[in-house]
């Protein structure tokens, strides 16, 4: 326990030489007293009694420490965690996730780990926070050359932690040398933002190159240009879709807006992510687009982006208040839908809700009642 915590100080606290820690680990070592397994000693009252897994997290866990005797190296483990700071929860998520985690080197294992991270930037907080994610990786160095790959990438360790605890398989590095890497080099070559592209798209970075090429073919052959400012969005909404969906989509898009050729080229070009809406969805929004708003097809095929929005939160309230204001006299007839719905909500309430609260008292309430589903009698219009 004694050889531990130098271990651990060793990092935590102002950096001392190599040669000054590896002497101080061979003193202490040479000073501690041996560890003898306790009697009566077994895994599964060990995982629930002292790292607080539940009995059937416990049962799971200990099919994988089978070969445990003693717990020594276990204990050598916990009292690394508890230095780094891990509260008891994510000491046990961290168990429950790599039971192997227990049986790690401290010192030559996750000692030289947490050097590695220290020196590209992270903190012990930010160390703690990323262990419990994956922590099957912090038995392997390679998570160092991996994080700082990913750090350059996103541009600070907030956007990188953000990443990584969405996307834990990011933290896999058996392929950064010849996938993730030879990705970045493509992907900047198209002109992307790739931080961008990887928030909304993750796992592009790990895919195969080959299978990333293919994908910035079909987002060009839908119509979008490298060179053009929706190329990103081109390929968010292509990747790992295949030809034949991609041609299903647009053959449905075609039938329901009774587009051509021409139109739906038109609108998926303007709004990519149409080829990703499920078929209900568009459905449903085309029925209110002409049976209540009365847009034309080709209006929507020129502003395809109000197809995106949401229903209940934006499409369908906006449209009670226009139509309110409307027939009462407090707004021009010839007000463009598309104008109003492309507005954030809080300039839209500012300018269509707030601006007629003194012959409108209740609009503002009406609204968010719309907003939850509800249609408020005075939105009725027969």
């Amino acid at each position: 326990m004694l050889r531990l915590r130098a271990c651990i100080a060793s990092h935590l606290l102002p950096s001392p030489s190599t040669s000054a820690i590896s002497t101080l680990h061979r003193l202490i070592s040479a000073a501690a007293p041996a560890i003898s397994p306790r009697p009566g000693f077994t895994v599964e009252d060990y995982l629930v009694d002292t790292c607080g897994l539940t009995r059937a997290q416990a049962l799971r866990a200990s099919r994988k420490l089978t070969h445990l005797k003693s717990r020594a190296k276990p204990d050598a483990v916990l009292s690394f965690l508890d230095s780094l700071g891990l509260s008891s929860t994510a000491v046990a998520a961290t168990v429950a996730r790599d039971p192997q985690f227990l049986c790690a080197k401290v010192c030559k294992t996750l000692d030289p780990v947490i050097v590695g991270l220290t020196d590209i930037g992270l903190s012990g907080p930010e160390i703690a926070r990323l262990i419990p994610i994956a922590p099957d990786r912090f038995r392997c160095r390679s998570i160092v050359s991996t994080l700082q790959c990913y750090l350059v990438l996103f541009g600070s360790i907030e956007k990188l932690l953000w990443m990584v605890e969405r996307r834990p398989y990011l933290l896999s590095g058996a392929h950064l040398d010849n996938v993730v890497k030879p990705n970045l080099v493509f992907l900047r070559k198209c002109g992307l933002d790739i931080a961008k592209l990887c928030s909304h798209v993750p796992m592009i970075l790990t895919t195969k190159p080959e299978r990333i090429q293919e994908m910035v073919a079909r987002a060009e052959g839908i119509g979008v240009p490298r060179d053009s400012g929706m190329f990103r969005q081109a390929l968010q909404a292509v990747a790992f879709l295949t030809e034949e969906r991609i041609a299903a989509q647009v053959d449905y898009l075609k039938k329901t807006f009774m587009w051509t050729d021409a139109e739906v080229r038109i609108a998926i070009t303007r709004a990519p992510m149409l080829l990703r809406i499920s078929k209900d969805k568009l459905r449903y929004r085309f029925e209110f687009f002409i049976s209540e708003v009365g847009l034309e097809p080709l209006y929507i095929a020129y502003r395809p982006a109000i197809l995106s929005y949401s229903m209940e939160g934006r499409l369908r309230p906006r449209h009670y208040v226009l139509k309110f204001l409307k027939a009462n006299g407090l707004l021009d007839q010839n007000r463009d839908y598309y104008s109003v719905v492309m507005l954030t909500k809080e300039v839209f309430v500012k300018k269509f809700i707030c601006a007629h609260k003194e012959v409108a008292p209740h609009l503002a309430e009406d609204y968010e009642a719309t907003r939850r589903g509800e249609v408020p009698t005075r939105f009725r219009f027969t």
